[in-house]
């Protein structure tokens, strides 16, 4: 499994203080706390999805690349984060498209 995440990643609130040892879990492929993580979605046509880093220990997950976007400590703050991230994507570009705008954003800050 290969994870990459988010340059602006976002983060719920019940989690923010242990933001870095949940990413290190992860990258290490030994996720200690089980959280929710709001990745792309697969296929062009969607855009997030979220599901609980426990699901990562199924062998589907062993070749993947994951693209993180998020960390939320619960179903319902996964649900809140991405709420958030529809209002934010709404208000800076006055359309729904959060798909191009995490991946333009995520393009120019590897390009920098």
């Amino acid at each position: 499994m290969r994870i990459k995440c988010y340059c602006n990643l976002y983060v719920s609130e019940g989690i923010r203080h242990k933001k870095v040892q949940v990413l290190e879990a992860l990258m290490r492929q030994e996720p200690t706390v089980p959280v929710f993580l709001l990745t792309m979605a697969e296929g062009d046509h969607n855009q997030l999805e979220f599901f609980s880093s426990v699901f990562l220990k199924q062998p589907y997950y062993k070749e993947k690349e994951i693209f993180i976007v998020g960390l939320a400590e619960s179903y319902l703050a996964a649900v809140d984060l991405v709420e958030q991230i529809t209002c934010e994507v709404l208000s800076q570009t006055g359309a729904l498209n959060i798909r191009e705008f995490i991946l333009t954003r995520q393009k120019s800050f590897e390009e920098s």
